[in-house]
């Protein structure tokens, strides 16, 4: 048994008329402690769909999701032990953070909530940032060090697991290979399980040993990054990889 299992995951709205919108239909998928695994397709796939479900974020309308042993759907146990398990980084690190609280409020408060040991300087250093950035407030931040702030509050509760819903695109170009360096670093020392939703291939390359491709919500390839990007089955996935730039 995996670590997080996904079987036949599917997500439907409600549309007006009665009619029902499948953002997702039959999406099934594994990842293993210490593992990257990358979700991939261009936008409008379903692939943040797949993300905000096993985080629990939104409601399943069929399939299971389990993470640890523990079922996050159909949801049983204590929501804030689930929560422990899986902690999510979002795509905008900005809207993601408080703007009214500082930056070791943000953390401290997590800290807790659910109660957890640690101090918000043990949770700055753990992704490279320095104590004193505590007493400020987001909009005084750089991008890529609000992300980095974003992934300490991810980190605060000791996750097994992290889902990264498009962790770079928002950032300089400059600075997502640090990003995406630190992702890599924390993954091999707390022996982390990620989730990494991405529509830049390159960054599915260099994170992920496992890739599913997605196109209107279902996964129509997977396998390993190196076959994927070696030799793609499905002519989505080559389409995907042809229109990559060749500088």
């Amino acid at each position: 048994m995996a670590f997080l299992e996904v079987e036949k995951l599917a997500v439907h709205y409600a549309m007006p008329g009665g009619r029902r919108f499948a953002a997702v239909e039959e999406v099934s998928l594994r990842c293993e402690r210490g593992q990257c695994v990358g979700v991939v397709g261009e936008s409008g796939c379903g692939k943040t769909t797949v993300a905000s479900a096993i985080a629990g974020l939104i409601r399943p309308s069929a399939g299971r999701i389990a993470v640890g042993g523990m079922s996050v759907w159909p949801r049983q146990g204590d929501v804030r032990a689930r929560a422990r398990q899986v902690q999510m980084v979002f795509q905008d690190p900005y809207s993601a953070l408080n703007p009214r609280l500082t930056i070791g409020a943000a953390l401290d408060e997590v800290l807790q909530v659910h109660g957890v040991p640690g101090s918000v300087a043990e949770l700055l250093a753990q992704v490279e940032l320095d104590a004193e950035l505590a007493r400020r407030f987001p909009h005084e931040l750089s991008g890529g060090q609000r992300q980095r702030v974003c992934i300490a509050r991810a980190l605060a509760v000791r996750p097994a697991l992290i889902v990264a819903d498009e962790p770079v695109s928002a950032l300089d170009v400059s600075v997502q290979a640090q990003i995406l360096n630190l992702l890599k670093q924390l993954q091999a020392t707390l022996n982390l399980g990620i989730v990494f939703i991405a529509h830049d291939l390159a960054t599915v390359r260099y994170m992920c040993e496992a890739v599913h491709v997605m196109r209107a919500g279902r996964i129509v390839e997977s396998g390993t990054a190196a076959a994927i990007f070696a030799r793609p089955q499905h002519a989505y996935t080559q389409a995907l990889l042809a229109a990559v730039p060749d500088v």
